[in-house]
């Protein structure tokens, strides 16, 4: 077993409830700050980001909890709009993917994105959708996620990702 293996196997996943929204909306913030944006963009954006009460009554959101019980990351997901996925399929977004900034690449994400293909997998969606922020599109890629081409710029994400769950060609 490696080390990140060991690590792994000590992180707990459980669903999000009201009482993590606060440690859940400060582990969003320093993640935010790290992205490649300006200062302004990331402080006039951030609180776009954050998670309410309002948001666990329509999202499923779970938490990544290291062995002391911190939240180290948090994913969250909802139906995805049928113009957002590929042509006839059923989606489901990924709405948000946060991992502690030092807690990043350990595998906390891969976890996180895991736990939402099996959700979206027992909920009988054709595929996870993404709409990833620019710094994160290496993290999808590289966990076989394909970027969606951009039919109509006026209309689409440019960095929508696929996960197919069907096993069909897109």
């Amino acid at each position: 077993m490696t080390n990140t293996d060991n690590i792994q196997s000590r992180i707990k996943l459980r669903p999000a409830n009201k009482a993590d929204l606060g440690a859940i909306n400060r582990l969003i913030e320093r993640a935010v700050q790290t992205w490649n944006l300006p200062e302004r963009v990331k402080r006039l954006a951030l609180p776009t980001y954050f998670y309410s009460g309002y948001d666990l009554d329509h999202l499923h959101l779970i938490i990544a909890e290291d062995s002391a019980g911190a939240v180290i990351g948090v994913a969250a997901w909802e139906d995805a709009a049928a113009r957002d996925c590929p042509q006839g399929r059923r989606g489901m977004l990924l709405h948000g993917l946060y991992v502690e900034p030092d807690r990043q690449q350990g595998g906390t994400g891969s976890r996180l994105l895991s736990a939402a293909a099996v959700a979206a997998r027992e909920q009988g969606y054709d595929g996870l959708l993404v709409k990833a922020q620019a710094d994160a599109e290496g993290f999808f890629r590289s966990r076989g996620l394909q970027q969606l081409a951009v039919a109509d710029a006026n209309r689409d994400y440019p960095n929508r990702f696929w996960l197919d769950l069907t096993g069909a060609a897109e």
